[in-house]
């Protein structure tokens, strides 16, 4: 770690954990976050209004830890990154806004980054500087990409995505079907261990060879599931949660891996990166590594508490930025809820009308503290 390295400090606050990062180069210093998962467990997902005023509450605690954590002082960083979109809107709103107001008050570079970029580059605190190209599998309750960057900084090019159902979502709604709780994720995952991923054949979305070969479909999977459980109950017998858990999953990380192998083949790609909360599963970890492994390809996996939401990754991507001298934010930055994965980050000035997605906060600096 270099003295001259760029010093960012990263929020993430996407969806229902206030993230906050601070990098030097690549090297994390500090990884501070406040969940509300427990608050929004006992209605079985996310609720946005109270995930926007957890965030809120939370903010300043948390960028104030992150600061201890790391040893720096406010005034040090030489810029703050945001997570400006995709995500919940009220969400994504007030951690841009929290963001603008320290760049302003500390006379700091503004970046904001785009969520699934920051999920890409956040390998780079484990694992070095990335490949470029990067083949990425992202896989998460509100995504299952599949992405190829040439430059995280400027050049992500989606190659595949789902078309319904997220893998993450997937596990949820399966999890509510069994009466596991929330998030569905981490159970299923215990729960399988303990099953045959061969006791039940569920379908396997999209493998067909006139499919499109890098989307996702969990939808069907998921109805599959769910039916074939009522089914056992309206029998009056019982349902072998370990068996349905394992199978579910095999199904979801088998198409997953599958398709990631094959787009490192047809890209000629040497290296597979897997991020987003899915990364952490236990079995999608051990079946890639495999696939990988016969195909002669590399794997790259950041630790789970780095392949959830987290601002380590946020600030990963901004140090980035600022180390390739792109262009920062002004503080007419906008929330940005589905912001395209084609965009890593937004410039200022020059991205004034570049598209015409849900921009839901435009403020000017003359108005800031108004």
């Amino acid at each position: 770690m270099a003295a001259d390295e760029p010093l960012v400090l990263g929020i993430e606050t996407s969806c229902d954990e206030t993230g906050v990062g601070i990098v030097r180069g690549t090297t994390l210093l500090a990884d501070a976050v406040a969940s509300s998962v427990d608050t929004h467990a006992r209605f079985g997902g996310v609720v946005p209004e109270i995930a926007s005023r957890a965030h809120l509450e939370a903010m300043v605690p948390t960028i104030e830890r992150a600061l201890r954590q790391a040893g720096v002082a406010a005034r040090d960083l030489d810029g703050i990154a945001v997570t400006s979109g995709p995500g919940l809107a009220g969400a994504l709103l007030v951690g841009v806004s929290a963001a603008k107001a320290y760049a302003y008050a500390l006379n700091k570079p503004l970046y904001g980054v785009n969520h699934l970029a920051s999920h890409i580059c956040v390998d780079q605190l484990e694992h070095g500087p990335l490949p470029e190209p990067t083949m990425a599998l992202l896989v998460s309750g509100g995504h299952s990409s599949l992405l190829l960057a040439p430059d995280i900084t400027s050049d992500v090019r989606p190659l595949g995505a789902t078309i319904d159902d997220a893998a993450g979502e997937a596990f949820d709604k399966i999890a509510r079907v069994l009466d596991l709780g929330f998030p569905g994720g981490p159970v299923i995952d215990r729960l399988a261990r303990e099953g045959d991923p061969k006791a039940i054949a569920f379908p396997r979305g999209l493998t067909g060879p006139r499919d499109a070969p890098y989307d996702f479909s969990f939808s069907g999977l998921k109805t599959s599931v769910a039916r074939w459980i009522e089914a056992k109950r309206a029998a009056g017998e019982e349902v072998p949660v370990w068996d349905v858990a394992a199978s579910f999953q095999e199904a979801v990380v088998d198409v997953l891996t599958r398709k990631a192998v094959r787009a490192c083949k047809d890209e000629g790609v040497d290296h597979l990166m897997i991020g987003g909360g899915v990364a952490a599963n236990s079995r999608l970890r051990a079946l890639a590594e495999e696939r990988c492994e016969r195909a002669g390809i590399r794997l790259r996996v950041p630790r789970p508490g780095l392949c959830t939401d987290n601002g380590a990754m946020v600030a990963a991507l901004g140090a980035e930025m600022v180390a390739r001298n792109r262009r920062p934010s002004d503080l007419e930055l906008s929330a940005d809820s589905s912001l395209p994965v084609t965009e890593p980050h937004v410039p200022g000035a020059a991205h004034s009308s570049a598209h015409d997605h849900d921009h839901v906060h435009e403020i000017s600096k003359d108005n800031l503290y108004s």
